[in-house]
Formats: C-alpha cells, structure tokens, sequence
C-alpha cells in the first residue's frame, strides 16, 4: 500500500496543477490615507463595492484617496412581512372567503386549533 504513495509530497503541499489556464478576475487598486499620512493599498474586484473608509493599521479611519471608480453600496432592501407576501399573491376577497371556509372547519371540528 505504500508503495502507491506519491513520494516526497506532504499533505496539504503545492499542487502540480498550473495557473497557465485560469483568468482571474479583473481587478484595480484602491488607495487609502488617514490622517496619519500611512497609506494602504488594497486590490478589489471590478465587480465589487468599494467601501468610502478603511480601517488603518493605527487604528484611525482612512478615506479613499484619488480618482477611484467609487461605486455606492446598494441600499439594502427591507424584506417583506408574512401578511405582506400574502397580499401580493391573494385579493382581500380571496383571503376573506378562505378564513370563512377555515372558521367553520374549526367550529365543526374537522380541523383542531393548533397549540
């Protein structure tokens, strides 16, 4: 059995595949000061949200420096309650004839309440 082994690789060592076929994502790089003049700069995706601060090694907080393509976070969007979800699928009159339907169900004892 060890002689199946491949020799002289570790585990969790390189890999003998190449990076000739991959093709990474398209990137820039965003430039950040603080006001202790220490400059960071950090590579983002094209595709992604660049944040207007970044936390410095000091511990300050540092602004995107230059002409940075800048793009604006998203706003997040509130999600919908449970009734409100109910109501873009069913008319008033829809749910209305339903709980009519349900209450006699209950009152005649096909169906129990649930605790």
């Amino acid at each position: 059995m060890a002689d199946s082994s491949f020799k002289g690789l570790a585990i969790g060592g390189r890999s003998l595949e190449t990076d000739d076929a991959i093709n990474f994502a398209e990137r820039y790089e965003v430039t950040y000061i603080c006001p202790n003049k220490h400059i960071t700069i950090l590579p983002f995706s094209s595709e992604a949200e660049v944040p207007p601060v970044w936390e410095c090694r000091c511990g300050k907080i540092a602004h995107v420096r230059g002409n940075t393509p800048y793009k604006t976070p998203k706003k997040a969007s509130r999600s919908k309650t449970h009734w409100e979800m109910l109501t873009d699928r069913r008319s008033m009159e829809d749910l209305q004839k339903n709980l009519d339907e349900r209450l006699k169900m209950l009152e005649s004892g096909k169906i129990h309440r649930g605790l």
